[in-house]
């Protein structure tokens, strides 16, 4: 490969492309950034700007670069959360492209942005988009292949999903600081005088750490919010009976699940041998638990633990607090796999709600 000339010093993202299309071994960088033009908006697209006060003013790490080839561009976008998709929150990405691309090396992302709404960027996501091109579930590249729209529209997904569990996380916390507010004279409804004598129960139990099973990993989906009211499904395998009450003792020690109106309606099935051994509990939602159990028969699972707990947010929610109870566990099973195991493929949708997140103990 024949070596390139330093970049110049460019006034505007045009005068960048121009220079690139000078160079036939980067074209298809100019042409991929005329492509980001037309997607996101000819005014998305914009020079980087060194500030004069960043450490590498004085010649060190981005300048250098720079004179090297180095091309760095930001692309503005939008994200919006699931639960409000009218409303877009701005997004700035950073783009890096070494001369070496896309021959022979990736571009990199860097998260400008400071906050998304009103929740400051961790490290977690920072990192994250950092590793886009190189962490095992990010944007796969190939040698001599385009790949910056691919990783900024990886990227706003990740921040949508990131995004929405923070708001969700906010909704259970407030729900959570109303439960612990809440009095009996204020609270009249007997759901929510159960909520409060349930967390005034939990509140009252030694905190001693209740260990997991061997082996058992819970799957927990995206909670589903209606009318303040919360529904969070979890699913785990299990290989005996005699795991349930460990694993349930297990999630009631979280004083955030315990604090919930019904912190663990359940269900699950189990084979040993030649015998199927079931049960449920309808954590005082009268009829929640028999239902989870006939869900769990029509997909055919065995082997599988689900629970759903329900944070009551004030509001009667009738029979649709079944329908969210049912939809909850559901997605569970389905991100923990369960629902891919033979017999239960034919009652499969293949949607699937939400991220997965597996915590071993």
């Amino acid at each position: 490969m024949s070596s390139r000339t330093p970049s110049p010093h460019f006034d505007s993202i045009d005068a960048l492309i121009d220079h690139l299309l000078a160079d036939p071994q980067r074209e298809a960088v100019a042409a991929e950034i005329g492509a980001l033009r037309s997607i996101y908006g000819d005014d998305a697209v914009s020079l980087w700007r060194l500030p004069e006060s960043s450490e590498y003013a004085s010649g060190n790490g981005t300048r250098n670069q720079e004179a090297k080839g180095t091309i760095r561009y930001e692309v503005a976008t939008t994200v919006s959360p699931p639960s409000d998709p009218s409303t877009d929150h701005p997004l700035t990405l950073l783009v890096s492209v070494p001369t070496t691309y896309p021959e022979s090396s990736a571009p990199q992302l860097q998260l400008l942005s400071r906050y998304i709404g009103s929740y400051g960027v961790d490290a977690a996501l920072f990192g994250a988009v950092l590793r886009t091109y190189i962490s095992r579930d990010g944007v796969e590249w190939t040698e001599g292949g385009v790949c910056v729209f691919d990783g900024v529209e990886w990227v706003r997904e990740h921040c949508v999903q990131w995004l929405g569990e923070k708001m969700t996380q906010a909704k259970v916390d407030e729900i959570t600081r109303e439960d612990e507010k809440a009095t009996t004279p204020e609270s009249k409804t007997p759901e929510a005088l159960e909520s409060v004598e349930k967390s005034q129960q939990q509140d009252s139990r030694p905190e001693t750490e209740v260990h997991m099973p061997e082996g058992v990993e819970i799957v927990v989906a995206e909670p589903i919010l209606d009318r303040k009211s919360v529904f969070i499904g979890r699913a785990c395998s299990i290989t005996h009976p005699s795991q349930v009450p460990q694993i349930l003792a297990h999630l009631v020690a979280d004083r955030r699940i315990a604090r919930a109106a019904h912190p663990i309606i359940n269900a699950w099935r189990c084979r040993v041998g030649d015998n199927m051994h079931q049960d449920n509990d309808d954590d005082g939602e009268t009829a929640a638990g028999g239902r989870l159990a006939h869900l769990l028969q029509i997909l055919e699972v065995e082997n599988v633990l689900v629970i759903v707990t329900r944070y009551y947010g004030g509001i009667h929610l009738g029979p649709d607090r079944f329908k969210h109870i049912n939809q909850a566990a559901r997605n569970a099973l389905e991100l923990g796999g369960f629902l891919d195991a033979p017999g239960a493929e034919a009652h499969n949708s293949g949607r699937k709600k939400g991220k997965s997140t597996r915590t071993k103990k």
